[in-house]
Formats: structure tokens, sequence, C-alpha cells
């Protein structure tokens, strides 16, 4: 039949058989069609088109019998379903004129669910099989909901309606859910995804099984899918979770398995379940999500990588989550791997970015102490993250207000980041402050505004790092200044020495040094080379350089240092870091003006301080600080009219500080006002007098210093207000001369030779006769050592000032020719002798004292600063200086140790001085030891490097090289007043403490081979004598034993220090004789025993001490009470003025105020008064040293006093390490200095609140016999112990 007539045959019988109804004789009609059509004539026909049309009419015929089949034979049914299959691919083309003839056979096909009769057939898989392929592989995008939708009735009818559903049938379904697959054919991923959220009812069980079989029993072969399980899971779980319900507990199983790369898989899939925008999983598989959480702490690094990052998703997509993640997100944050810790930071702040709600402040907190990581990658993750998220919260308020406040504290943590040591941290820092903390990209008055109140905000240590910020770029404009002015200057080789100099100054202020100096010599030859690049850089760094000029001149130098163009140029980076720390982005005279109408709008309060979250005198006061500062760096900006108008305003408000900071500014950048600026000074001076004269004390030194800076007729001006204050000093009247002695001091050091005469008689017969040698008031006696600043007495107040008067005074004058400064520190040092009572009236308290002591040792010390005085400090002077950093109130130990290393770490004070530290190892209170082992290292970090950076430093090593200060330390620990018993075990313990405190820290590298060098050093000192008491055999035996002790820890603390020593060293003069040829000293004065216990720091007691522990009571030795008979008798407290101990008082007040008179009319009972003068040897009996409670000893006239045994003086300092009983410094704040501790000092003592009441009784652990036995024993009561951080 030609195909034509077939086609037609075929249309006539399809409208046949769908008009007929469908009886059973009526079926039998078409079972001979039937037949025929499933002959092999139609089935394998060459032609589609017949093909296709016995497809249809054998799914109608199917129709009809549905639901039977009209073909007995299984074979022939299976081959007439796999020829009707193999023609549904002609679906594919959906603009073939055929195609709805295919669309009729999917449709007829699907109607009636024909494929269902297959299920009589044993391999009916097969049919499926090829069926469910075929349907996958020729949907597209061409067609339409209806194919769609027939396709999956005809798939779902037989999975649905199946007995199940065969291993290779569902590889046939989810192989389209693979990834790559999924990419090839995204209709195929949407039609399987369809088809099993249809049937996930039937299907469930069998992925369940698959699953268990490759998950659980390790089947891999039983798919070819096997390798991809885990994209499958993820694709199903995001198709319906009700697919994986019986999974879900095989993955927990895989979670726990040996394999670390097994369990990374398992750790991706389930992130990413987890971690889904709608999953809830984790709420609904409780035991699944603990399990997970618990692969934060895996062994294996990839996972806890994994499991990191996957927090940032679950943060952002399921906050509900943050409470679990957060323990474990804090373990990782120190985890030991650095590429865990980085990614717990951008995990955490990228949630924070999307929002701050995401983030819980324990989240933020691990983020700030990641600042402080062992590791640049991560410091510079956790810093620019804070900073951006201070930058979208805070500066642009995109989350309002409270979020702001939620994370207001990161400008300070950032800030507070300049203070480490490593120059990137700096470096970063300062770029964060530039672009995050106050963008230099915003207009000129909003730049201030955002300044200004960042100032107004931070606390003090954020307001000191950002100063010391912009104090480095300022110091280092100078310095590229100064190497620019030596390119103009003929080329010579000082001149290129200098130039080498600077580069490497320069060089250590830039990332990397070592690189850095070698960019610096080629950035520096191109300067020699290039003129209009040097301009250029000059102009960036003049005074006058505008923030638009600066942005341009480092585009102009950048773009001139670009060619030729590289891909990295890492000259151009080292380049770039340094212009963009010298380049004046923030401050020029505009910005200047418009922070001082900031400052007006707060003092009129127009301004928006409350808006902004500060008060406006908070607002004023930070204002003026902050124009103070900027007036160090940019002094040319403030010249300006205005900008002094506002600043005169300031000065006469009421607030100190605001007009404290006004007269600085004008001292810092006035030097023009007198000249070109006459209306402005006419007013300043008035103002600048009254505040010298009735000012606060730091007004009134800020105004003389001004009119010494900016006045021409300075000589006029100091004398208007030196004569009316001298003239009106009256020592009655305490409260009205703090101020005067402030001026005056300032006055005498600024203007010396023109007030010289005057100032000498006032200092000796009102600061020393009137003030300082009279006591008026009775001071508190509440028992405490310290006291706030606005509790100390006007009297004592006065008094610190006077001796700070004594200072300036001779600070001005620079020499000694009228022996003033030998008058100065003799009296300086009867005050320490005195512990700060100078009369010994007992009228001052014990705060006041402290105060008093604290003001004399910084006096000596400010006095050593000054050359010409430091020669004619005596060494006994120099050791009560020293002594006071054991002062036994925890305030004076710290502060003295402050102004100790701040002037030695700008090596203003001789190098002996920094022995004073290696005292610091009696003091009680832990942290004050960590301080002063940080300040060494400073210190001889400091000299180091100076040495390294100063060829001619090593001309001058004997006052540089820290190696040197271990004779001044041996010096200082042999006249040690604890050291009373130089063969005592528990003082040679303590000894060696001092010695390995201080050589701890020298002997950390061994360069040059500096451990012979200290060695030899040592072995030196043992062949000279102590300049002191050369005569004195048990002087010079206390200097040899120390040195014992410090060759034994040398010898023990390194193998090395046998060696040569590499050159011979040089000891001071002037406190060791030079060497005595005829003199070998080669005894050992250390007992075996001794140094037993210096190696093991263990006392052993008596025959079985080896075996048996000893029995250690008290941290103080018992105390033994002399009677009258013995030794004498205890001037009382409550003397009567005729008793003889204020005779003798007042003796020494009246010999010590002749000093400054240089006359002596006591002549005839010179060695009467002798004993109580400071450092002066007495003829006959040696001074009795000070009792605990201030009082003095004095002795008897009985002969045999001298061989009753001196009371036992306790140990001072830190307890025993062996003392059994011995608890922390709380128990020691009530340990009690007994006897006399002589020459000013008591037991150091940890420190104390202000506001507590003093304790009489000490506080110390006894033995029951010991007690009884020390009962009638206590003395006076005894000095307090102070224990205040």
């Amino acid at each position: 039949m030609p195909l034509k007539n077939f086609n037609t045959q075929h249309k006539i019988s399809e409208q046949k058989i769908i008009r007929l109804s469908y009886s059973e004789e009526e079926k039998q009609q078409y079972l001979a069609l039937a037949l025929h059509l499933a002959s092999e004539f139609f089935l394998r026909n060459p032609n589609k088109d017949v093909r296709l049309l016995v497809a249809c009419c054998l799914a109608d015929i199917f129709r009809i019998y549905a639901p039977e089949a009209p073909y007995t034979s299984h074979d022939k049914l299976k081959e007439i379903f796999l020829f009707i299959t193999r023609q549904l691919k002609g679906l594919e083309d959906t603009k073939s004129p055929q195609f709805n003839r295919y669309f009729y056979l999917l449709e007829n096909l699907a109607w009636v669910k024909s494929y269902n009769i297959c299920f009589e057939l044993e391999d009916c898989n097969e049919i499926f099989i090829q069926l469910f392929k075929t349907l996958f592989s020729v949907i597209n995008n061409s067609h339409n909901q209806k194919v769609q939708m027939h396709m999956l009735d005809l798939m779902s009818s037989i999975i649905m309606e199946g007995d199940g559903v065969t291993q290779e049938l569902l590889d046939t379904i989810l192989i389209n859910l693979i990834p790559a697959h999924k990419n090839l054919n995204k209709q195929a991923y949407d039609l399987a995804k369809t088809l099993l959220k249809r049937t996930v009812q039937t299907i469930e069980t069998c992925i369940a099984s698959f699953f268990n079989q490759v998950l659980v029993m390790g089947k891999s072969s039983v798919s070819d899918l096997s390798e991809h399980v885990f994209d499958l899971i993820q694709e199903l779980f995001a198709i319906d979770p009700l697919l994986l319900v019986s999974v879900m507990p095989q993955l927990e199983f895989k979670l726990k398995s040996n394999d670390g790369e097994e369990r990374l898989a398992v750790v991706k899939l389930l992130a990413k379940l987890f971690g889904a925008k709608d999953s809830e999983l984790a709420t609904q598989n409780r035991p699944l999500w603990q399990c997970f959480l618990g692969r934060f702490n895996d062994i294996h690094v990839p996972v806890r990588l994994e499991c990191v990052k996957f927090a940032s998703h679950c943060l952002m997509n399921h906050p509900d989550l943050a409470k679990d993640l957060t323990d474990f997100l804090k373990v990782r944050s120190h985890d030991p791997e650095e590429a865990i810790r980085h990614d717990v930071i951008v995990t955490i702040i990228n949630a924070g970015k999307k929002d701050l709600n995401l983030v819980n402040d324990q989240l933020l907190g691990f983020v700030r102490e990641r600042m402080l990581d062992k590791r640049w990658r991560v410091r510079k993750e956790a810093m620019m993250g804070l900073a951006q998220l201070y930058k979208k919260y805070c500066l642009h308020h995109e989350a309002g207000k409270e979020s702001a406040l939620k994370i207001s504290w990161i400008k300070d943590k950032l800030l507070h980041i300049y203070y480490q040591n490593s120059i990137d941290d700096k470096l970063l820092v300062e770029k964060i402050f530039a672009q995050n903390m106050v963008p230099h990209s915003l207009e000129t008055e909003e730049k201030m505004k955002c300044l200004y109140y960042l100032y107004a905000c931070l606390d003090t240590n954020a307001v000191k790092a950002l100063n010391e910020m912009w104090k480095c770029q300022n110091m280092l404009r100078g310095l590229v200044r100064e190497l620019l002015d030596l390119h103009k200057l003929p080329t010579s080789e000082a001149n290129t020495s200098a130039m080498f100099g600077k580069l490497m100054t320069i060089a250590k202020n830039l990332p990397d040094p070592g690189k850095a100096q070698d960019f610096m010599k080629k950035f520096n030859q191109v300067l020699g080379e290039d003129e209009k690049l040097r301009l250029q850089l000059e102009q960036l760094i003049s005074p006058t350089c505008s923030c638009k000029q600066a942005e341009q001149c480092v585009r102009e130098i950048t773009r001139k240092l670009t060619f030729p163009k590289q891909p990295t140029n890492p000259f151009l980076e080292m380049v770039k870091f340094l212009l963009e720390r010298i380049a004046p982005v923030h401050i020029d005279s505009e910005a200047i003006s418009a922070l001082v109408k900031l400052l007006n709008k707060s003092v009129e309060g127009t301004a928006d301080d409350d808006d902004e979250g500060v008060t406006p005198d908070t607002a004023i006061r930070a204002g003026l600080e902050l124009l103070k500062v900027l007036s160090f760096t940019h002094p040319t900006a403030f010249h300006s009219a205005e900008t002094y108008e506002s600043l005169l305003q300031c000065l006469k408000m009421e607030d100190d500080k605001v007009a404290e900071a006004a007269i600085q500014i004008f001292r810092n950048t006035g030097q023009k006002i007198e000249t070109e600026l006459p209306q402005i000074r006419s007013t300043l001076i008035p103002i600048l007098h009254q505040k010298a004269k009735r000012g606060t004390p730091h007004q009134a030194k800020q105004a003389v210093h001004c009119i010494h800076a900016i006045f021409h007729n300075k000589e006029v001006q100091l004398a208007q207000i030196f004569e009316p204050l001298s003239r009106s000093l009256n020592a009655d009247v305490p409260e009205q001369l703090i101020t005067p002695l402030v001026s005056l001091g300032h006055i005498s050091m600024l203007a010396p030779d023109q007030f010289a005469s005057p100032m000498k008689s006032i200092v000796a017969n009102f600061i020393v006769k009137d003030l300082l040698m009279n006591d008026r008031s009775v001071g508190n006696k509440n028992g405490r050592l310290w006291t706030a600043d606005d509790e100390v007495s006007p009297e004592v107040l006065a008094k610190v000032h006077a001796i700070k008067l004594l200072v300036r005074w001779l600070l001005g004058m620079k020499n000694n020719q009228s022996k003033s400064a030998n008058s100065t520190l003799r009296l300086l040092s009867a005050m320490l002798v005195s512990e700060g009572d100078l009369t010994e009236q007992k009228k001052i308290s014990k705060s006041d004292m402290s105060r008093l002591r604290l003001a004399a040792g910084g006096a000596i010390m400010k006095l050593a600063q000054e050359p010409c005085y430091h020669e004619i400090i005596t060494p006994e002077q120099f050791q009560l200086c020293g002594l006071v950093i054991n002062d036994e109130c925890y305030q004076v130990r710290q502060i003295f140790a402050q102004k100790l290393h701040v002037a030695l770490v700008k090596l203003l004070l001789p190098l002996e001085y920094m022995a004073v530290f290696a005292l610091c190892a009696k003091d009680p209170v832990k942290e004050r030891r960590a301080h002063a082992r940080q300040c060494l290292l400073k210190n001889i970090s400091v000299r180091r490097e100076y040495i390294k950076q100063n060829p001619m430093a090593h001309e001058k090593l004997l006052s540089l090289l820290p190696e040197y200060v271990v004779p001044y330390m041996i010096h200082l620990l042999a006249h040690d007043p604890d050291l009373t018993k130089p063969q005592d075990l528990e003082q040679l313990r303590d000894v060696k403490e001092c010695l390995w405190f201080m050589l701890e820290v020298l002997m950390t590298k061994n360069e040059n081979n500096s451990h012979s060098f200290l060695r030899k050093m040592v072995e030196n000192i043992k062949q000279t004598k102590d300049v002191q008491a050369p005569d004195d055999p048990k002087a010079n035996e206390k200097l040899y034993i120390v040195c014992d002790v410090a060759l034994f820890v040398i010898a023990n603390k390194s193998t090395s220090c046998h060696l040569d020593s590499p050159k011979d060293p040089v000891l001071p003069s002037n406190f060791f004789t030079p060497p005595d040829k005829d003199f070998i000293n080669d005894k050992e004065y250390l007992s075996p025993e001794a140094k037993l216990v210096l190696q093991t720091g263990k006392i052993q007691t008596g025959v079985l001490g080896a075996v048996n522990k000893p029995l250690t009571v008290a941290v103080r030795r018992p105390y033994i009470k002399t009677t009258t008979s013995d030794t004498g008798s205890n001037a009382s407290t409550n003397s009567q003025p005729n008793s003889p101990a204020t005779n003798k008082s007042r003796l020494v007040l009246f010999r010590i105020s002749l000093l400054f008179f240089h006359c002596d009319p006591y002549v005839n009972t010179k060695n009467a008064a002798r004993s109580k003068l400071p450092f002066t040897q007495p003829s006959g009996k040696k001074r009795a040293a000070p009792a605990s409670d201030g009082t003095e000893n004095s002795m008897s006239s009985n002969p045999s006093a001298g061989s009753q045994p001196p009371a036992n003086k306790p140990r001072r300092g830190r307890p025993p390490k062996n003392a059994a009983g011995v608890a922390t410094p709380d128990k020691e704040a009530g340990a009690t200095t007994g006897g006399g501790v002589g020459r000013g000092r008591k037991r150091a003592a940890p420190a104390q609140d202000p506001d507590s009441t003093a304790s009489a009784d000490p506080i110390g652990v006894k033995t029951p016999k010991q007690q009884k036995e020390a009962e009638p024993k206590r003395a006076t009561p005894q000095r307090q112990i102070d224990l205040q951080r």
C-alpha cells in the first residue's frame, strides 16, 4: 500500500476507534488488526513515518483493550513496547511536521497507562529503563507543559503501581541529578526532580536501600553512581528532605569514619545541607547536628577548615544556630593552623557585613582577640574586617544607632594595635585610620567633623595611640626633609654618611626593613638624579602643603616611578608606603579652620554633640586636646586670626583643662603672633600673666613657657611675673603657694642668668628654711600609704613643688659653681633617709611621706640627667635613689619605675641607673616584676639599636653598651641594706634572683661572645676594691661574694662563657679602684652549701634536710625585742617637745638648713651633729637605723650595749620560694617590717587600696609554739603593706 493511502486509512481507523464504544464483541473485531499491526513488516519497517503511524495504532489498540492486552505472547508484547518506546524519540524535534502525532502517541500511552501491562513480563525492567532513558533524553526547553505532564504521568504510574524500583531504573532517574548531567540538560533535571517529588512515598525506600549499600556496606559496585553519592544526597535533600529520611542516620555513621578524606566529603555534604537557606535539618535531626558540630574539633585540618567555612553560610541563613556555633568557633579561633584562624575571622566578618545582628558579641570578641595573633595574615584580616564593620555601621550608620553602639569599641581596639612593636601593624592602623575611621576622600568639613567626634569618643589609650601615630608620621616627614636638605649640599664623605644614616632610619619605619634599606637607597639615587621629583617631594612635606596638593604630589611621584611598567613592582610599593606615611591627607589650614568652627559651635551650644553621643563639655575638652596635639605636628596650619580668636575665647572658660590646652597651642604655634597679629598679642599677654600668677599649676607652667617662646621681650614679661610672686610667698598659706612655686621654678629654668641672685635667696630663705624644714600642720593618721591626689594636704603638695623648683633652678643654671647642687642633693638624700619626714616630728602622715619620698627620688633622677650634676652624685646618693624602686608603697614603686624607664629609654639617664631595675626582683607584686622586665627588654633593645645605627656610638660604648650595666648592678647589690650577712643562704638567694633578673635579659643572645665578656667583667671586679670603702674588709667581702654569685649564675646559664672575651672590659672608676697588680683575688667566697642553694633554690635545714622537708612557717623572721638595759630605748611616737628625739630633730633641721648658707657654726660640736647628717661618717658609734614605726634608735651609754645582737631584720620583697605556709601576695599584704631597715628604705610591700584602712597586726602563718613566743615580743605597730594594682 502506498504511504499516502496508509496515512488515509490510519486516519479513518483512528476516527472509528475514537467514535466506537468498546464492548467485548467490538474488541474482537480489532483483534485481527492488532495482530496484523504487530507483524514484522510494520515493526521493522524502514520508513519512520510508517513506524510512527503503526505505533499510534498500537497505542490505540492498547487503549481499546485496556487494562488487558490483545497479545498473549510475552515476547511479542515486549517487542511491541520496545518498538513504541523507540518511536517516542521523535518528541525531541518540536518543529517536525509529525510532532503532533508523536504527542498523540505520548498522550495516548499516558492516558491509559499502557506501560503498566508490562508488569506481567519477567523482564519488564528493560522496557521501563529504555522508556525512562528515552523520555529524559528527548525532553528540552521547547516542550510545553502538556508534554512534561504526560511524561510524568507515564513514568510516575510505572513507579507507583509497580512492585518496586530496581537499581538500574533508579540510576536512570538519579543520573540526571549529577552536576555534570544537570548542566547539560536542565529540563531533564527538572523532570527528574518533579518525578521524585511526585513519587516520594514509593521511591524513598529504594533510595534508602541504595545509599545503605554504598555508605554502610561499602558496596560501590551496586551502581555506577556510587562515586556520586554525596552529590546525589545534596540534590535529593534540596528536592525533598523526605527522600532521605532513612539516609541521614547513615551520614552520622560516616562522620565517624577513620578515613579523613571520607569524613571531609561527608562534612562538605552536610555543610551544604545544614547551611541551605530553608533547611530545617538542624532542628529536625539534632543528633546529626551535634555529631556534625563535633567535626569542628576533627584531627584532620581540612575537615576543621571546611566546618569553619560552613559557619559563614549557617550564620547568614540560620541566625538561630549562632548559639550552637559560638563555642566551636571560639576553639577554632585559637586553632594551631593559621588558615583556620584566618577563616574564622572571614566567617564572622562576612556574616556581620550582611547583618550585624547575625553575629553576637562573643563572635566579635573572637575577631578582636585575633588582632593580636602571632601571624600577620590573621592579624591583618581581623583588623581590616573590624574596620569595614566600623565604617559601615558607625560611620555610615547603615543599621541605626543601636548597631553603632554595639561595635563602638572597635575604634579603640584598632588604635590600641599601634602599641605593637611590628611596623606592619602600625602601617595597617594608619591605613585603616585614613580609609575607614576618618576617610581622607571626604570633604574637609565632613572629614573634620568625623575626626572631631571620633577623638572625643576614644578612650585614653586610643587617644595616646592616635597622638603617637601623628607624632611618628611627623618624625618621618622630618627625616625626609633632612634627607632633601642633604641633597642640596655638595657631595662629600660626611654628607654621604649622613644620608646613609637618614636612609637607615627611614627604612626602619617601613615594612621589611631589610628590603626597605635597598629600596630607599635606590629611591635616594633617583632623587639625586631627578630634580623635578625632589621638588614634588619637597612640596609634599612642606608645612603649607594642603591635602589636595598632597594627593596630587603622591600621584605625580608614583607616576614617575611607575616606568617601566611591571606586573609587580616592589620598589614602587615600598615608595608608596613611605608616601602614605608622610603625606598630610587629613590636616591643613582649611582642616584646622573647620575644627575650630566645630569647637566654636560646641562652645556656643549649637553643635550636634548630643547626637554624636558626647556631652558639650567633653566635646570642647577633647577638641582642644586634639588641636593641642595637632599644634605639635602642624603648627603652620594654625596661623590665622580666626583660629587665635577662638582660642582666646577658650582661655576665658572655667574649665581648667581647656584653658591649659589653649595656652599650649599658643605656645606651639604663636611664633609669628608678635609681628603679624598685634591685636592677638595685646589680648594674650594679660591672660598669660594672670594664668602664671593665679591659674592652676599646669596653666602656670604653660603660660611661662608660652611667654618665653613667642615674645621678643620675654625678659621684661617674666620679670613682671617673677617679682610679685617672689614677694607674695607665704608658707603659712600653702594652698596659695603651689602656682607661684611652679611659675618661679620654670622662670628660673628658662632665664637662669636673669634671676640667679633672687632665686638663690628664695631657695635658701624660703624654700629650704621656711617651707621644707617646717611642718606646720598635722597629717591625717589613717595609716594608709597612699591617697588620691585630691586628698593630699596642701602643705605636702607645696613641699613637692618646692622640691621640683629646686631641680628646675639647678637645671637652668647647669653648673655647680655655687655648690648649690651639692647642698640640694644632701637635702634630698636626707629626705630619703628620713623616709619623707625630714623634721622627724611625726606630724606627716604615711601617705604624705610616700609623696615626699617619691618627689625626692625623682628629683635626684632628674638631676642625674644633667652631666654636670651626674658627676657630683655620690655612689651613696645613687644607691638611695635606686632603693626607691623597693619602696613599701606600691604607687611609689610604680611611678618611680615608670619615670626611670622613660628617662632611660630616651637615653637621658646614665647607664648605671638601669641597674636599679635589678632590685625589682624583690617586688612582691608579680605585675610590677613583669613591668620591670619589659622595661629592661625595651631599654636594652633601644641601646643596641642605637649602637647599630650610629657609628659614632662605638666611641661611647662604656655609657651605651647594655652589658656595662653589670658592674653598677653588682656594686648596687653589694650595698643593698638587706645584705647584712653575706653568708646567709636566704640573702644569697635574694642576690641571685636580682642578678638573674638582669642577666636573663642580657644573656638572651650571645652576640659577639657577650657571655664571656660578662664573665671577664665580673672577674675583673674581683681584682679591685670598693671605692666607697676600699679599706673595709667587710664591704669588699660583700662585693666579692656578689661577684661570685654572678659568676655562678653566668656559668650555669651559659655554655660559652668560658671562651676568651672579645675585648677587655673597662670598669667605672667612681665605683671601683684601679686593679692592683700585687693583688690577686682567686678566693672562692661561696661555700658548697651556698652553691647548692643557688643551684636548687631550696634551703636544706639540719642533718636530715635532704630527706625531710624543712618546717618553714613565716615570711619574716621572729622579731627579738631588745630591752632598755641592753641596747637603749626607742623614742616614742608621742614624744614631748623637749624629748631627746625632738631635740635631735631640731639639730638635724638646723644643720641641713645651714647647708644652703655654706657656714657651720657647730664647729666645736661637729662630731655630735655629723651622726645625723646624710652620708657623713660619724666619729664613734654608727647611726642607728630608723625603727619600723618611724622612730630612731638612740644608743645607750651602757658600754655593754654593743655585746647585744641587733634585732633580726625581715626579708624584704617576695617570700622565699620554699616557705611553707607562705601564700599569695594577698596574704603577704599583712606582713610587716621588723627592726631597722637602714638608709631610708623599708620592705617593698604589695599594693594597697587607697581607700582601705591600715591593719596594724601582721598576717603570717606561725606554728602554735612560735605564735605563743611571739605574742609578748611584738613591738610597736609595724609599717603596713600596700597591695593595689
